[in-house]
């Protein structure tokens, strides 16, 4: 998807949406990613979607919930990864979102959306875009989207019909892919007291996917159905033991993480989990031989290698920083993350050039990352650029749902571009948009 389709939707979007609401937190690591992808895929692929395409995305909120708003994008929240005790589960619920995509569930959005008046910068989530630092450490990026109010309940719930095809559906992806059904009753069981609760205490996910007995009934039955139990996946296994032990060890608190590192029994997850919890401590004297050790079990990991740059670059240990991030490139040239934080450390190295040509290439692969945004036009102001720079800024802003802004540092790029050129161009998209959205409101 090209950064101005993204910036052009998400500021359609914001035409409808006005009133302050709750700021979400996406969370974005190369890892985590890559261990949910690796459980998603063949549920996608038994979908009938492109494991390509679709992307895994985790946002920081402690509630169990899952949700889709297009057909290029699953959202899990971080509690409920860390609430699923086997990989199972957690690819039920996938299964379960990717069928609401292949069944043609999201094509009433649009009629939601237009209902939806209590959501504020909700564009950013449903346009895929993720972005701005929400605090020093790679590990966070924070996306302004609104998921508050009745009316956003409404945009994201399915109908009882609705839920009654994305189990069976989803139960046959699970089925195709080799996956064990009785992840989906544990699933099924974790939810079934949710109705039960008032509206202030149930999970999210009871309020925008509709339970009932009847659904659990049903499921387990559907189960029962297929004789015996699939085998166990040790490869999934890892890789949900891994996704789940780097959000842990970044969410709990780092005793809470060094007393249960092992829980897993992979040795290098048990290494990597300690490291991150050294280094929340601020001991890079043992996070970095912990690091170290987990890359010695896998030298060929390019997520173990980026992990060691975040450490090393969170200590302002910025040269050794840039080194780790290169090994992680290299291993992984197309990793959008990756790339992202090697030309943010060549940046701070002052490798302003090389940082620019990293930085445009992770916004090639990936136009939803907001640090990427803000780090090159920090690059093209170094270079001279000022014009880009301020419709890199222009970009930055509209992402965030910040109009106002926006249009400001537009303006300025269209004074200072040649006209008809495609960064010229890219600031008119902005005040288009911008000024369509101001006639809208008044």
């Amino acid at each position: 998807m090209q950064p101005i389709r993204i910036l052009a939707a998400l500021l359609v979007l914001s035409l409808v949406l006005a009133a302050p609401a709750r700021a979400v937190t996406l969370l974005r690591d190369p890892d985590i990613e890559h261990g949910l992808k690796r459980l998603a895929d063949p549920v996608l692929r038994a979908a009938g979607l492109s494991a390509e395409r679709v992307d895994i995305l985790v946002i920081d909120d402690p509630s169990l919930n899952a949700f889709v708003v297009d057909a290029n994008s699953i959202f899990l929240h971080s509690g409920l990864i860390l609430r699923m005790d086997t990989p199972a589960m957690l690819q039920a619920v996938i299964a379960h979102e990717a069928a609401h995509i292949a069944n043609g569930h999201l094509m009433r959005r649009p009629v939601n959306l237009r209902n939806a008046r209590n959501a504020a910068a909700l564009g950013a989530v449903l346009a895929g875009i993720a972005g701005a630092a929400a605090g020093s450490g790679e590990f966070a990026a924070g996306a302004a989207a609104g998921l508050q109010g009745a009316a956003i309940r409404g945009f994201f719930s399915h109908t009882r019909a609705e839920e009654n095809a994305a189990d069976t559906s989803g139960m046959r992806y699970l089925h195709a892919a080799g996956i064990d059904l009785s992840g989906a009753v544990q699933l099924m069981d974790l939810f079934r007291g949710q109705e039960s609760l008032s509206l202030t205490r149930q999970d999210a996910y009871a309020r925008t996917h509709p339970l009932s007995r009847d659904r659990f009934r049903r499921v387990r039955a559907l189960a029962e159905a297929q004789s015996g139990r699939a085998a166990p996946d040790p490869e999934a296994e890892y890789w949900f033991a891994r996704a789940k032990g780097k959000l842990s060890a970044f969410q709990r608190s780092p005793k809470w993480t060094r007393t249960r590192a092992g829980e897993s029994g992979f040795e290098d997850v048990r290494l990597m989990r300690e490291a991150v919890a050294y280094h929340r401590s601020s001991d890079l004297g043992r996070a970095l031989p912990a690091i170290d050790a987990a890359i010695a079990r896998r030298p060929e990991d390019p997520y173990l290698h980026e992990l060691r740059g975040q450490i090393l670059m969170e200590s302002r240990r910025i040269k050794p920083a840039v080194a780790a991030y290169a090994r992680a490139a290299a291993l992984a040239p197309r990793n959008a993350l990756i790339l992202g934080a090697y030309g943010r450390a060549l940046l701070a190295d002052g490798q302003v050039q090389e940082a620019a040509r990293r930085l445009e290439q992770a916004r090639a692969r990936d136009g939803r990352d907001i640090r990427v945004l803000r780090d090159l036009a920090q690059a093209e102001a170094q270079m001279g650029n000022r014009g880009m720079a301020s419709v890199l800024t222009a970009e930055r802003y509209a992402m965030a749902g910040r109009l106002k802004d926006a249009r400001i540092h537009a303006e300025r790029a269209g004074d200072m571009l040649p006209r008809g050129s495609p960064g010229w161009r890219r600031a008119q998209d902005i005040l288009v948009a911008a000024e369509a959205a101001e006639n809208r409101r008044q």
